[in-house]
């Protein structure tokens, strides 16, 4: 009788021991439910979040209806730099294709750069307007000089605002000479060729008169000569007889509408709105980074802080 009870008090234990086991691993699953419902509703939550701080939801908003589209092109114009062809035409090939943009805007803010890429930019605008029809205007924002003045040339319009630097039709080369330099120093330059002006650009051999020639003739002119004729072809009579409309010179945006640089003074709402005729307007850029986009927070919030620090500082030596 005592080894019965004793075996059923065993067997109740372990009864009560499996219960127990089963309760905790209820118990367990509901929390790793519930924290895998709170961590994915908070990842779904920022991912709303970044996705409306970065216009992404209300641009696909604005493409249900017409709008103008907008691209962005800021920076030195280079094969690998912030404007080269490649991207640039994606940009434009991307907002031309859109059924629902009546117009495209192209917002230049650029000192200009590569000859090569600003020619296959222009030529690429050309064939994209005659191939969907639809018209490009350029608005220019702080500079668009060289190059990219190069670009705005295949625009329908150029505009800009008063203050804006443009012009600066030209093309330079440059480098140093620094002959002198070594011979001072007591340096004695070897250099191996093969081909007599191979090494025309060194810049720790003399100058050759012809070499220099060659280059001025051959490479300056004529790139000049090409960005001349590009400006001419899509400008015409606008453009006005000055002598030194193509020197190289550049003005502020009300004597470059003088001169026929530009069509009239004005910024992207207003030609979205009275020129094409939307009101809604699509921006098309090059999207960052992780690394730019984090670069670009830091020194927003640096600067934000230096702002207040100086005008925190700046207040209370006012007061004092």
């Amino acid at each position: 009788m005592f080894k019965s009870n004793k075996t059923q008090s065993s067997e109740e234990q372990l009864a009560d021991i499996a219960k127990e086991f089963v309760k905790q691993n209820k118990s367990r699953r509901r929390w790793r439910l519930f924290f895998t419902l709170v961590f994915f509703s908070y990842i779904g939550f920022m991912s709303f979040i970044s996705l409306d701080e970065s216009g992404l939801l209300d641009d696909t908003i604005k493409k249900n209806s017409p709008f103008a589209a907008e691209v962005v092109l800021t920076g030195s114009i280079q094969t690998a730099g912030e404007i080269n062809a490649d991207d640039a035409l994606d940009l434009l090939t991307e907002a031309f294709n859109d059924s629902n943009s009546k117009g495209i805007i192209l917002r230049l803010n650029s000192p200009g750069g590569s000859p090569v890429q600003s020619s296959q930019i222009y030529n690429g605008i050309l064939r994209l307007k005659k191939q969907h029809n639809k018209k490009l205007y350029v608005v220019i924002d702080d500079i668009c000089t060289s190059g990219c003045y190069y670009i705005a040339s295949a625009a329908d319009n150029i505009y800009a605002d008063g203050s804006s630097i443009i012009g600066s039709i030209g093309v330079v080369m440059s480098g140093f000479g620094l002959v002198e330099a070594i011979e001072k120093l007591g340096i004695e330059r070897r250099l191996y060729v093969s081909g007599e002006y191979k090494a025309l650009m060194d810049a720790f051999s003399k100058e050759n008169e012809l070499a220099v020639s060659h280059i001025q003739k051959n490479i300056l002119e004529k790139s000049h000569k090409h960005f001349i004729n590009a400006v001419k072809q899509t400008r015409g009579e606008r453009l006005s007889t000055d002598q030194d409309l193509f020197t190289g010179l550049i003005w502020l945006g009300d004597d470059a509408l003088k001169l026929g640089l530009i069509d009239e003074i004005a910024d992207a709402s207003l030609v979205a709105s009275s020129v094409i005729g939307v009101d809604e307007r699509v921006i098309y850029e090059k999207e960052k980074t992780l690394l730019e986009q984090l670069t670009e927070a830091t020194a927003k919030s640096i600067a934000f802080i230096l702002t207040n620090e100086i005008f925190s500082n700046s207040v209370v030596g006012s007061l004092r």
